[in-house]
């Protein structure tokens, strides 16, 4: 298996099943972890270092940050509704607390933040509205949950549907050097598929071919992309949802497409 592929586990003592970090995944700024949290079940974190944004992609849960509480948060009962998801963005040095009102899948997405520089703070939905991009079997419906223009340190979060039979970041692109026309962000796709007993496909290659990988993906597993365009394909029947997190030394979404296939986007 591709060292790019991670599948989820049996829930430890806190709900993770699936958990990426700097250290784990070799680069410098993206962090993710999915809790499957049951009802009643609570979890808690500080990082002085990093900001959070809690994303609940199904389930209900009470935030609380600093002591402040936040209400309910979510009520999808799957990423594929037709609704924004709950989310919160915690600041650096920020003690929060998950408390599941039922059984929820929540994302946990972390990157480099300042403490103290910003406030905890609701992202509504209203304020990530869906968006459509390409066309053809080049459609699939974006939904910004924590864009640039939004206040962060260094975290990018968006969740992305693409219909079955259709492709997905694509034409190729990539964001792995800090140019004019092009930032350096490293990034994690997570994974649901629709059914569930479906399967995609994704390719994570470079330039010079010292990276070039094509991965099956099932339902709940995750890719990094350290680097290299990444393209992505739902198989026909099979819709496909991925979370991604993005995060680099600017907090800027730039990206460069393979000029190989660049015909297909000057052609409209």
């Amino acid at each position: 298996m591709s060292s790019l592929l991670i599948r989820p586990q049996a829930p430890d003592s806190n709900g993770c099943i699936l958990e990426v970090t700097p250290e784990s995944a070799g680069w410098k700024y993206v962090g993710f972890r999915l809790l499957a949290l049951q009802a009643g079940q609570r979890v808690s974190s500080r990082d002085v270092a990093r900001e959070t944004c809690v994303v609940v992609l199904i389930g209900t849960v009470v935030v609380a940050v600093d002591g402040e509480t936040f209400g309910a948060i979510g009520g999808r009962a799957s990423v594929f509704d037709e609704v924004a998801p709950g989310a919160v963005y915690i600041p650096a040095g920020a003690t929060y607390a998950i408390d599941a009102v039922a059984s929820a899948q929540v994302a946990i997405c972390t990157a480099p933040g300042r403490e103290g520089a910003r406030n905890a703070r609701v992202i509504p939905g209203d304020d990530m509205p869906r968006e459509v991009r390409g066309k053809d079997t080049n459609t699939r419906y974006v939904r910004n949950i924590l864009p640039e223009t939004r206040p962060a340190d260094s975290l990018l979060v968006v969740e992305v549907i693409t219909p079955g039979a259709h492709w997905s970041s694509y034409p190729p692109h990539k964001h792995d050097t800090a140019l004019a026309n092009e930032t350096a962000l490293e990034e994690t796709y997570y994974y649901r598929i629709a059914p569930a007993q479906g399967f995609g496909f994704q390719r994570v290659y470079t330039d010079d071919g010292s990276l070039d990988e094509t991965m099956c993906v099932h339902d709940g597993d995750l890719v990094m992309v350290p680097r290299g365009y990444h393209p992505v394909g739902a198989a026909h029947g099979y819709d496909l949802y991925y979370l991604n997190v993005m995060a680099g030394v600017e907090r800027k979404w730039v990206a460069r497409n393979d000029p190989a296939h660049e015909w297909m986007v000057r052609k409209g």
